[in-house]
């Protein structure tokens, strides 16, 4: 399995972005999907993740202006994100769960995509 992440870029501060997370085949409609970022410099952090279901649960840092959503038929996982702080810069991963319901830790998570950068200028 393969994951693409896309739509990363330039942004100002209080702009919004959405990440797209495209998998290569029909693996991950029954389990969770998850994304991390990491900042230059620090370790990799939890974003948030979307269980087979449809439920979400977000790292306190983003809750409220990030919003995970996924459309099983077309094997895609979104990340919007919506009044981005500079310290949101940092690359962003997809990683598909190993169950239908993930944590929060990277080993929760099995396949994983490569990035996309974010950056936000203050």
């Amino acid at each position: 399995v393969q994951l693409q992440a896309s739509g990363g870029g330039l942004v100002q501060a209080g702009g919004s972005l959405r990440l797209t997370c495209a998998a290569s085949r029909r693996t991950s409609s029954n389990n969770a999907m998850g994304w991390f970022r990491q900042a230059p410099g620090k370790e990799r952090e939890f974003v948030g993740r979307i269980n087979w279901n449809g439920s979400t649960y977000y790292a306190d840092s983003v809750k409220g202006r990030f919003t995970i959503s996924r459309d099983n038929a077309e094997n895609t996982v979104y990340l919007q994100m919506n009044s981005l702080k500079p310290e949101d810069t940092a690359v962003y991963r997809c990683a598909i769960g190993l169950r239908p319901y993930a944590g929060s830790e990277p080993v929760d998570y099995r396949y994983w995509g490569q990035g996309t950068l974010v950056t936000v200028s203050s």
